[in-house]
């Protein structure tokens, strides 16, 4: 039995979605937890692994229960009548994590024939907030907005973002790893105020490489700051290298916010294609 979670946490006090041994990471306390109530050990497959303080409103996974834990999970069904057990499964993860529980499992679902979490994904989305003088400093959101000095110029910051967008090499906006591609398909990027006066940016792409969101998102401060053109940004990244005026931003700014797939009868195909894309690289 294949089972799709839709997850949200809070990135503060975990050291990033991967487990660690001796670490508190997401990954961790969810298997540990779904353990208690499947029996056995479980692993997560993930859509995307956030970086250390990184938070998530629309993270999603799956993992695969042998017919022993299947069976602890539908027995369920005579308890609660006509309610689905795997459904309900999301409520008693919630049990096990706590009222007040920084991670929460929002939906349990019997996953689609051909899903993967992490290889049919077509897209995922991660939201940034960055607070300015303009917006001024709000201790409550101070667990997911970064904070800058000055004044910052959004449409500035929004021409150099929509600059950026399509298919290229974002080396430029990466930290490196060995033999992976920093090649990527940027789908959107752009910024603007909420009604707070926060600096929100939606950046959208077929998928990111290390520090990517927070290396962009860097290079547009850069631009709202007046120590970078719009046209420079291009500019750095068709050259490939990284430069000292792009600085990573803090985790903290930043959101997973949804993951897109295709339709279920696409999953499998989409799956293999990407396997078979990352497997050359």
């Amino acid at each position: 039995m294949r089972i799709r979670l839709d997850i949200a946490y809070d990135g503060t006090h975990f050291r990033g979605w991967a487990r660690q041994p001796g670490l508190r990471t997401v990954q961790g306390t969810l298997e540990d937890g779904l353990s208690r109530i499947v029996g056995g050990s479980v692993r997560l497959v993930v859509a995307g692994r956030t970086d250390a303080g990184v938070h998530a409103t629309g993270q999603v996974a799956h993992v695969d229960l042998d017919d022993e834990q299947s069976d602890r999970v539908l027995a369920r069904r005579g308890r609660d009548g006509a309610c689905d057990p795997v459904e309900t499964l999301s409520r008693r993860m919630q049990g096990v994590l706590g009222a007040y529980s920084d991670v929460a499992v929002l939906r349990t679902s019997p996953a689609p024939a051909g899903f993967d979490a992490r290889f049919s994904a077509v897209w995922r989305r991660y939201a940034y907030r960055l607070a300015d003088q303009a917006a001024g400093y709000d201790p409550l959101e101070r667990h997911r907005t970064t904070t800058v000095r000055g004044e910052l110029d959004v449409e500035r910051m929004d021409a150099a973002a929509r600059s950026l967008r399509g298919l290229h090499d974002f080396a430029a906006y990466c930290k490196p790893r060995d033999e992976a591609t920093t090649i990527r398909t940027l789908l959107e990027f752009d910024w603007h105020r909420d009604p707070a006066g926060v600096l929100v940016a939606h950046v959208r792409a077929d998928a990111f490489c290390h520090s990517m969101v927070r290396a962009l998102v860097g290079a547009c401060v850069a631009v709202g700051e007046g120590r970078l053109d719009p046209d420079d940004l291009v500019a750095i990244r068709d050259a490939a290298s990284r430069v000292p005026e792009v600085k990573v931003l803090a985790a903290r700014g930043l959101t997973l916010a949804e993951v897109g797939y295709p339709a279920d009868d696409l999953l499998a195909d989409r799956a293999e294609q990407t396997r078979n894309r990352r497997d050359s690289e």
